[in-house]
């Protein structure tokens, strides 16, 4: 199962740039099914620009969470504290096999979605369409 998920464009371009092997959320999908992650870079990208598989999910206390992913994380420690303020259980999604697209997809063109807040599980159909179109 696949899962649209919003990020930054400044983080999400560092996870196709190798920089970034964790993303951080408060809340993790319910559905323990979710293999992939296919990225829309927020505004003001506003695009589908590639796609990750998870290769676990760690989910701890956040200063936990800060030991095992610093090192990788492509954020600061003051943002990751920041975000996680008054939480007791961060996440972190580890990433694995990323997929740049040969070209940026238009989230309501391409896949008649609104960007999520967050994140939207994907149906099939949707899923054929992106993955067309991967490297």
């Amino acid at each position: 199962m696949r899962v649209l998920l919003s990020i930054k464009p400044e983080y999400a371009f560092k996870i196709f740039e190798g920089k970034k092997k964790f993303e951080f959320r408060k809340v993790i999908f319910k559905n323990p099914n979710v293999k992939t992650v296919v990225v829309y870079a927020s505004s003001p990208v506003q695009q589908v620009i590639g796609e990750f598989e998870i290769d676990n999910i760690l989910s701890s206390d956040p200063n936990e969470i800060w030991r095992q992913t610093k090192e990788h994380s492509g954020i600061s420690e003051s943002f990751f504290y920041e975000y996680f303020a008054d939480r007791e259980i961060a996440h972190a999604i580890k990433i694995k096999n990323i997929k740049k697209y040969l070209r940026p997809l238009n989230i309501r063109d391409d896949f008649n979605v609104v960007p999520p807040q967050s994140y939207v599980y994907l149906c099939d159909l949707i899923e054929e369409v992106h993955t067309s179109i991967a490297v």
